[in-house]
């Protein structure tokens, strides 16, 4: 079965790519969740407009990745959460969670993908999280996280 993937797959390939699978693979998981659609001549020009989205939300290269992580060590993420007495949160912390506080603090626009949580953050305080922002750049960035 050939399909156009729409979404990153791990082990398969990268939005935009064109792939072949097995069958059962293809209908029974890549299509239901939106992961890929079928391979059509007019699908094919759905390739360039997906790869475009792709390459404006990656980071280009080393010298831009250095930037926005600079930018990141100088900002103050603060989330706000509900918790409990004892300062323990109702759920946890996402990677969702983090993205949309960097970009309410006035931070970039991260994807949740390339964010790092080393251990699940459970309790109020402050926390550190790790955003990979190339192969060869890595950023730390510390999230307050505060009771609503």
């Amino acid at each position: 079965m050939k399909l156009i993937l729409t979404s990153e797959v791990t082990g398969l390939g990268a939005p935009g790519d064109i792939v072949e699978v097995k069958n059962g693979y293809g209908r029974n998981y890549l299509l239901p969740r939106g992961f890929a659609i079928l391979w059509t001549r007019g699908g094919e020009k759905q390739i360039v407009s997906i790869k475009k989205a792709r390459d404006a939300r990656e980071i280009r290269d080393l010298g831009t990745a250095q930037e926005v992580a600079n930018q990141l060590k100088s900002l103050k993420v603060v989330l706000k959460t509900k918790a409990g007495e004892s300062g323990r949160l109702f759920g946890s912390i996402t990677t969702s969670d983090v993205a949309e506080a960097v970009k309410a603090a006035g931070g970039p626009l991260l994807d949740r993908r390339r964010i790092e949580i080393t251990s699940a953050i459970k309790s109020l305080g402050s926390h550190r999280v790790s955003v990979k922002l190339h192969p060869e750049v890595s950023a730390a960035l510390d999230v307050e996280v505060v009771a609503a």
